[in-house]
């Protein structure tokens, strides 16, 4: 690969065209992504699958169900392509890792390729929120025999938020040029919304 081509943006494989079992195939494989940061997204996205099923089957409990399963049907829609953005967001990342020491433009690369790598996450723990938040009513208002779909979707949104934003941190402590600043602005906003949803998730389950 040429200098000209070390940091060009990688295209990771379309993954909402592999099959349950192609994908967690990939995840298993000694290929970097997808990773912590594509599973995150998919967990994030099958949690707002949940809360669709549970709010269209709360519509004789919840006035506004149908509201409710459209917003997070539109959730599940953005939340899945992040597993792919996430893995070209990491093969920016090594690309700008292989320029050699010493380059002009190294720091720089490297910085804006672990923001970006730092942006898909907060994307992610963003969605995680607001799909906890409508599985929380759903838990409380919602039909009582997908009380339990709705639960599983608050914890599934949860972890998706809990492991974005220590993605999101990690990420953010490589960076240490003029976005450094910036840079822990987004890393504590993450943070945020995972305790966000972490009290929801605490709530729901007798903790608070």
């Amino acid at each position: 690969m040429s200098r000209a081509d070390s940091t060009r943006p990688a295209r990771a494989p379309d993954y909402q065209g592999l099959s349950l079992g192609e994908f967690l195939d990939s995840v298993a494989s000694d290929s970097p992504a997808p990773g912590g940061g594509g599973a995150a997204a998919v967990t994030a996205s099958l949690a707002a699958g949940l809360v669709c099923m549970s709010a269209r089957l709360s519509e004789k409990h919840v006035e506004d169900a149908g509201e409710l399963a459209g917003r997070a049907e539109g959730l599940r829609g953005q939340a899945l392509p992040l597993a792919r953005a996430d893995g070209e967001a990491y093969g920016r990342v090594l690309a700008a890792l292989r320029l050699p020491a010493g380059e002009p433009g190294r720091r720089e690369a490297l910085d804006l390729a672990f923001g970006e790598a730092a942006d898909v996450p907060l994307r992610v723990a963003e969605l995680a929120r607001e799909t906890a938040e409508i599985a929380a009513r759903l838990a409380e208002e919602g039909n009582p025999n997908l009380r339990g779909d709705a639960l599983t979707a608050l914890y599934l949104s949860e972890a998706a938020a809990r492991s974005a934003a220590e993605l999101v941190r990690l990420n953010v402590e490589e960076i240490h040029g003029n976005g450094a600043a910036d840079a822990r602005d987004r890393r504590d906003r993450a943070t945020g919304l995972y305790q966000e949803t972490a009290a929801l998730a605490r709530r729901l389950s007798g903790g608070e």
